[in-house]
Order: structure tokens, then sequence, then C-alpha cells
């Protein structure tokens, strides 16, 4: 009597969570820093990131849709490439500029490389960058906390401590106005408890683990304690940590499966490079918030590190 065998290929372990069901969970996860970021800057908030959204999911469906694939937008990746985009534009920026640089992130950055999956760098972030090389004065107008409906301009405490050199008391301001987000900054950035509601929700989901955002945040606080700016004796780094985008990058973009090792180890080196490059901008570039490009740049490293990182294949040596 001969047994039937049946062959497939790997994986063999396999889970029921699928690729539109973490893109949601991240979607969801995000949902409190919204909140938080519309209590603090007003509804023109809401609007920003409502049409970013919804210029995203439009480019997603348009660029599929001449492409002659299946228009299928459930997946939420597009939704969720414009909701980081949404969040990282600052509260008073004209309606129009999330509908650029949604289409950019959609049509230049994801799909031109073979849409989900096959993207070399974050879409969202990419974007952001784009935005801030070409329109630079709306990319860097802040507003003032709680000023709306009249939106008095504000700067950023990160604004403040690389250009006139002040300390957080002199700015007028604690780690507990950082921490609730009582300062100028972009939508969804500046609210640091309402990031870790997201990033524990996710972490307890096991969508995200801590090897890039710890290996993130400890780099870019270590270098910032070993490296004080000049005229300090001391550098700070629960500031640098609690302020520009940091909590919302190290969480929520750095870690997105696509762009991101593969191996734990891997993992650890690119968060650690990214918060060594994000330190280096904001200490020595010409932008005050370096966590855009930081993440940037080491997405380019991505295969490098990979290759080195590869792991050992079972029952083999070195």
């Amino acid at each position: 009597m001969t047994e039937e065998y049946n062959l497939s290929v790997s994986p063999h372990i396999r889970k029921k969570e699928s690729v539109s069901w973490v893109m949601w969970m991240v979607f969801l996860a995000l949902v409190p820093a919204g909140i938080a970021g519309v209590h603090i800057f007003g509804w023109n908030s809401l609007r920003l990131i409502l049409i970013s959204v919804i210029s995203a999911v439009a480019a997603e469906a348009i660029i599929l849709f001449l492409r002659g694939r299946r228009v299928a937008l459930s997946d939420g990746s597009a939704a969720l490439t414009g909701l980081l985009l949404g969040y990282n534009l600052p509260p008073q920026v004209p309606f129009w500029l999330p509908v650029v640089g949604s289409f950019f992130a959609i049509a230049i950055v994801k799909q031109a490389f073979g849409g989900l999956g096959r993207n070399i760098f974050n879409p969202a972030l990419a974007a952001r960058a784009f935005l801030l090389i070409s329109w630079p004065v709306y990319m860097s107008g802040y507003a003032k906390p709680f000023s709306y409906p009249d939106a008095v301009a504000s700067a950023t405490p990160l604004n403040l401590f690389k250009e006139s050199k002040l300390n957080l008391a002199e700015m007028g301001l604690n780690y507990w106005d950082l921490f609730l987000g009582r300062h100028g900054g972009c939508i969804g950035e500046v609210a640091i408890y309402a990031l870790l509601i997201g990033a524990i929700f996710l972490l307890i989901l096991r969508i995200v683990s801590l090897h890039i955002p710890l290996s993130f945040l400890c780099a870019l606080g270590l270098f910032s304690w070993l490296f004080p700016a000049q005229g300090f004796a001391k550098g700070d780094p629960l500031f640098a940590v609690l302020t520009g985008g940091a909590i919302l990058g190290a969480f929520f973009m750095a870690t997105d499966y696509v762009t991101s090792p593969l191996t734990r180890r891997g993992q650890i080196i690119f968060g650690a490079g990214c918060g060594i490059i994000t330190f280096i901008i904001r200490r020595w570039g010409g932008y005050p918030e370096g966590v855009s490009f930081a993440i940037l740049i080491m997405n380019a490293f991505v295969p490098l590190v990979d290759r080195w990182q590869r792991p050992r294949v079972y029952g083999r040596g070195k």
C-alpha cells in the first residue's frame, strides 16, 4: 500500500494575519495620534489628513487602472500612506500640498517600482522629503498649539534649539509639555502619549518588535548626550527623543516591513543607523529635524544590511 505525500513550497508555517489586516491595524494604531493632533491644532488638521488619505487612495486607483491591474484598495496600504503623510504635515499648509504629496508617494515612490512590496523607500517619508525640498516655506510654517482658528505662528522646539540655542526652560516648556504635545510641530508627531498608545497596541499584536524603535531611540539619545551642542555643558537625550518626529518615525515608519531589514540583527543595525543619522542632521545639517532623511538614507542600505546579516542555513557551518 503506497502513501501519498503532498509537496508544497515554503513557507510551511502560516499565520492567519494578512497584509490588509496588518495595514489596517497600523492605521487603527495611528488614530489616537490623529485625534490628539486635531485637538491640539484644530479642525483644519482633520481636513488635511482626510485630503491626504483620499488623495493617496485615488492616486492608487488611477495608477492601477492605467497599468491594467485590478483596482483593489482594500489592503489599506494607500490609505496608510496618506495617513502617515498627513501626520507629517504642518497644520496650516494649503490643501493642494497633501494632494501633490500623495500623488508623488503613490505614483513615483510606490507604483513606479512595481507596487506594494517592491518599493525601495518609504512612500510617505519620500513624499514629505519631496514637499520639504520643493516648498520649504509651507513645510516649515508651524502653528502654536490651541491657537485656532487664528493659527498663531510658532517655532518648534528643535527650531529654537538649533537657531537660538535655547534650553527647554528658556523655551517656556518642560518634558511634560513635550509628552503631551503642547508645542509647535507636525500634526501627528507632537502628542507622544498618543503615539505610544498606538505603539503598545502594535507590540501587543506583534505587528512590530522593539528591535528597530529601541535601537533608533537609544542611538539618538546616546549621541545627543555624548555630543552636546555648542554652549551646553551636557546633552539632553530625553529632549532629543521627545521632539520632532522621533517617536512617530521609530515606531511607525522605520518599522515598515517592505523597507526595513529581515533579520533581528539587521533591524538593530538599521535602527541604530537611523538614530545616528538623525542626530548628525539635527546637530550639523541644514535642517533642524532629520528623522525623515535618516530613515530614507537607511532604506537605501537595507539590501546591503540583509546581505551582510544573512542568517546561517540550518545544518551548515558559517
